[in-house]
């Protein structure tokens, strides 16, 4: 893609920096759940400080409310900044989607904002596949470049679009028709494509298996793609009753009418883990299983073999970021995403609208 500006190129020596962060964390009881996002923002903070930025304030949205919502309140956020980078001169404006104009994409509700800066820095990669007043009108006001984590985000993940011979790609989560495209571009590049999740229903029901109440899409997975035999599917299946009561491991021929899959089978995950093991390169999102239930040994398994083995890897989503934290791994080998949506969007169509006005 055509290079975008970066903030190392913008004078901010004495002026004030309209950060755009994504801080979208998990809060309960006044306090951050998990700092990842927060952390990920620090370099690009300190690197500001260092060049002179008389005052950084951050912009970010916290969860999805409709108005004003105390409960996400960013103070929580601001008050973990300060404690990373310690500095009279961060500010943080209050959560923007408190405003129904920061998501209507309100040129307005952007002049504002742009009043109380001087130049604009857009580190919220995972945000960047929204056409949101903060994210694609407020650049084009002021002058604008991107921060270190949005330009080391894109750089691992164009590298993500060109990997080496024998890479695999492993995608799991749920809405198959919205990834079609991703799904054909991962093809020409990635020599096998491993999908878990309620993408493997869709798949495994295209190609005549049983799936039971298992959830699927309401479209039908195109012909010619259910017929590549360069996507791989579970072998085995761990599934439960529609009561939740009993859960068994079976085969994909094997799941009856009252049961749906709930996580990938034990066999599929280990030899899943090899794979990830032998491969020169893995690109991974999505969970392999239904995460938020906490059927999660297949994910756990498969971010273990990623931490145990020798591929470079690129992984993103929010369940599959969550099986590796707490692990510990070669950050430099195993680069993980803060984004979801936008990952998968910058990989399907190589560019976000974010990026788009932030190029040379």
């Amino acid at each position: 893609m055509q290079e975008i500006k970066s903030v190392v190129d913008v004078d901010v020596s004495g002026k004030r920096v309209l950060l755009r962060a994504d801080c979208n964390v998990p809060l309960a009881g006044g306090k951050v759940v998990d700092d990842a996002r927060i952390k990920a923002v620090v370099p690009t903070v300190q690197l500001l400080l260092e060049r002179g930025a008389a005052k950084i304030i951050v912009l970010t949205h916290v969860g999805r409310p409709s108005g004003a919502d105390d409960s996400l309140r960013v103070a929580p956020v601001l008050a973990r900044l300060r404690e990373l980078v310690s500095s009279p001169n961060i500010e943080m404006l209050e959560n923007l989607r408190f405003d129904p104009r920061e998501e209507a994409n309100d040129l307005a509700f952007a002049q504002e904002l742009a009043a109380q800066g001087d130049v604009y820095i857009n580190d919220a990669f995972a945000n960047s596949h929204r056409a949101h007043a903060s994210m694609v009108l407020l650049p084009t006001l002021l002058p604008s470049a991107a921060g270190l984590r949005l330009l080391d985000e894109v750089a691992h993940l164009t590298q993500a679009l060109t990997p080496p011979q024998g890479a695999i790609a492993v995608v799991g989560g749920a809405k198959f028709e919205t990834k079609i495209p991703l799904f054909t571009k991962l093809m020409a590049v990635y020599g096998e494509l491993l999908l878990g999740g309620a993408l493997a229903n869709d798949m495994l029901k295209a190609r005549g298996f049983p799936v039971g109440g298992s959830f699927v899409s309401d479209n039908a997975v195109p012909t010619e793609l259910a017929a590549d035999q360069r996507i791989t599917l579970p072998t085995d299946l761990i599934v439960s009753d529609v009561a939740h009561k009993a859960e068994r491991s079976t085969l994909v021929n094997d799941i009856r009418i009252n049961e749906r899959a709930v996580d990938v089978g034990p066999t599929t995950a280990l030899a899943w883990a090899q794979k990830t093991k032998e491969a020169p390169f893995v690109l991974w999102n999505g969970p392999l299983g239904i995460y938020e239930e906490g059927f999660v040994d297949g994910t756990r398994l498969l971010a273990q073999a990623l931490v145990d083995g020798t591929a470079k890897a690129v992984v993103g989503g929010g369940d599959t970021a969550a099986a590796l934290s707490g692990m510990q791994f070669d950050a430099e080998r195993v680069f993980v995403s803060t984004g979801g949506g936008a990952m998968l969007q910058f990989l399907a169509d190589g560019t976000l609208p974010a990026l788009e006005v932030l190029k040379n």
